[in-house]
């Protein structure tokens, strides 16, 4: 139990320090970007339906369209990210790529081809995905307490995986949503269950032998 709660502690420090560490690259990126009159978003930035424009999915995470965009994305970046990573990063850095692929290819296949799309929010409908199913797919209690918490406090988001401003990418956020659905999926704790111990055997009576168990024989074959 002792060395359960360190090393769950030492996941969650590592989870913490990875995500502050992810926001201080965005903030840097979109201080520079902004500096530069955001061309880092018009050129990094994902456009649909070019070959040339796929590997900018992996980019357009990072990239922002203005202060207050950032300043939404932010901290429910922040908390979701967390909770997908502090149960170990190996799995953390699994997920993060197939919500990446996931709401980059949305993106790429169904996206207006004169839009440019950046932005995390992806990433955070993929965390809160994963965050809200991995509990119930590894049976584990705490972290299908706090999936149920986070699906009932924060249900709301799931607005945005329907049409409706044109100038926020809700393709993003529903590609990035089944990414996390699909990440706690294939990332499911596959440890089988212990097999049952076998029955022991039923006792035998022992059998008699020798000349006393011809006798008993002889005798219960004339029916004494």
């Amino acid at each position: 139990m002792a060395s359960k709660l360190a090393r769950l502690l030492a996941d969650s420090r590592r989870a913490l320090f990875t995500m502050l560490g992810v926001l201080a690259v965005i903030w840097l990126v979109q201080l520079v970007n902004w500096t530069d009159d955001y061309g880092l978003s018009r050129e990094w930035g994902l456009r649909s339906q070019r070959l040339d424009e796929l590997p900018d999915m992996f980019t357009m995470p990072l990239l922002h369209g203005s202060w207050e965009h950032i300043e939404a994305n932010s901290w429910p970046l922040f908390a979701f990210g967390f909770l997908a990573a502090y149960r170990g990063m190996k799995k953390f850095l699994w997920v993060s790529l197939v919500i990446v692929l996931t709401g980059g290819l949305t993106i790429w296949l169904f996206e207006r081809p004169e839009a440019v799309t950046v932005g995390a929010s992806g990433m955070v409908y993929g965390y809160f995905g994963y965050v809200v199913l991995r509990g119930l797919l590894d049976r584990n209690p705490l972290d299908a307490v706090v999936g149920v918490v986070i699906a009932a406090v924060y249900a709301y988001v799931l607005l945005g995986v329907l049409p409706g401003d044109p100038g926020i990418s809700w393709l993003g956020h529903l590609g990035g949503l089944i990414g996390g659905l699909a990440g706690a999926w294939l990332l499911r704790n596959r440890t089988p269950r212990p097999a049952a111990a076998p029955r022991p055997a039923a006792a035998t009576a022992p059998t008699a032998s020798g000349p006393r168990a011809a006798l008993h024989k002889e005798l219960d074959d004339l029916g004494l």
